[in-house]
């Protein structure tokens, strides 16, 4: 952990963009205590689809799954990245990017800590800064619905001593611009210590979740059910939301 006082807002870690997505990946040389494993460089992982009666289709890439609307397509997030691990959907997945809300599409991602070796208390500065910073910041767009589920800061970055240093937020919004109007909805996690820690992907410390589909009166409910429903290891989004709620003090 860099010790405080570090001006950890400037210059102390390197970001990686994924479909827009700006992730907190690796500490600089700088923060001398924080050392770095290697990348695992796997195979991507297999893309599985189970089509049912429904407009949806169920997706699942490894311990991500989650449901897509018919007309899209997916991917396996691991064929763009070797720092998040997930599924990327869309009518042309290779090109979509959460944070363009013109644009259909959607993301489900974890980051497994346990590969990349940085203490949990960077995840949480992931989830509250760079991670969704570009999604609904575009001139049109505007919130909907936001709420904050947990926030404790970790110790370094002036949080309590003995703070579970977990983030937890979900929300939805509507963008209008030259395009067809559109409507996102979000699900971001930095577990920490925090009670969403005891279910999901045991080794995850960042979970993010993104869609964006055409507005319209059944826009909020389809959010609704591709962001809810997708599932991350033995936990639905849902449920990790429910224990955030339980446990928020």
């Amino acid at each position: 952990m860099c010790p405080e006082g570090y001006p950890w807002r400037l210059g102390f870690y390197r970001v990686r963009r994924l479909t827009g997505l700006v992730l907190v990946t690796l500490v600089a040389a700088a923060c001398r205590d924080a050392t770095l494993a290697p990348l695992l460089q796997e195979e991507p992982t297999e893309l599985r689809i189970r089509e049912s009666p429904s407009p949806l289709t169920q997706v699942s890439v490894g311990a991500v799954q989650t449901v897509i609307p018919d007309r899209w397509r997916a991917l396996p997030a691991d064929h763009m990245s070797t720092i998040e691990h997930g599924v990327v959907a869309g009518i042309r997945p290779g090109r979509w990017m959460p944070t363009s809300t013109s644009r259909e599409g959607m993301a489900a991602l974890w980051v497994d800590g346990t590969e990349i070796g940085v203490p949990s208390d960077y995840y949480y500065l992931a989830a509250t800064g760079p991670t969704l910073s570009g999604l609904g910041q575009s001139r049109g767009c505007e919130p909907v619905e936001e709420e904050v589920l947990a926030n404790h800061r970790p110790e370094f970055a002036r949080g309590v001593d003995g703070s579970p240093r977990d983030y937890v937020a979900v929300g939805q919004g509507v963008c209008t611009g030259s395009h067809a109007a559109t409507r996102f909805g979000y699900f971001v996690a930095a577990p920490g210590y925090g009670p969403v820690r005891a279910l999901g992907i045991p080794s995850s410390s960042l979970y993010v979740v993104v869609a964006v589909v055409r507005e319209g009166p059944r826009a909020g409910r389809l959010l609704d059910k591709l962001v809810l429903q997708t599932r991350f290891g033995d936990a639905t989004v849902g449920e990790l939301i429910a224990v955030a709620k339980a446990g928020a003090i």
